[in-house]
């Protein structure tokens, strides 16, 4: 195996990890923005339900509310980026990759034809 092989592959290993790293924190932050999607919901509910709370504390409520809300929505921009991030790791995977497949093949095209070399050199030594 070349250096350059080597480098590149394991090059391919970091951009999957990468590629990994930016999928999970994009799973979270969608998570997260369901999750106070959720937390909004209910407090709306129970806002306008029977309970006596939010008749008591009804500025409470409005604000939790509001930061759930924003919450949500910080979370689904930072799902946004890492959306962006991941389709960046995915490129550059798949381009490394590329280089990768393309020096395996030009390390085997010649050793291959070392190979030819060593048996067409065996057998003029031998013929004479």
């Amino acid at each position: 195996m070349t250096q350059r092989r080597d480098r590149l592959k394991k090059l391919v290993k970091v951009q999957e990890q990468l590629k990994a790293l930016h999928e999970t924190r994009h799973a979270g932050f969608v998570a997260q923005a369901v999750a106070a999607g959720t937390e909004a919901q209910a407090l709306t509910e129970a806002f306008g339900g029977d309970s006596p709370m939010p008749q008591l504390f009804p500025e409470l409520y409005h604000q939790r509310i509001s930061a759930a809300l924003a919450r949500q929505q910080l979370s689904m921009g930072l799902a946004g980026v890492e959306a962006a991030k991941v389709a960046t790791a995915t490129a550059r995977t798949n381009m490394v990759e590329r280089a990768y497949r393309d020096v395996r093949r030009q390390d085997e095209r010649h050793s291959a034809d070392r190979e030819r070399l060593e048996i067409i050199e065996r057998r003029s030594g031998e013929d004479k």
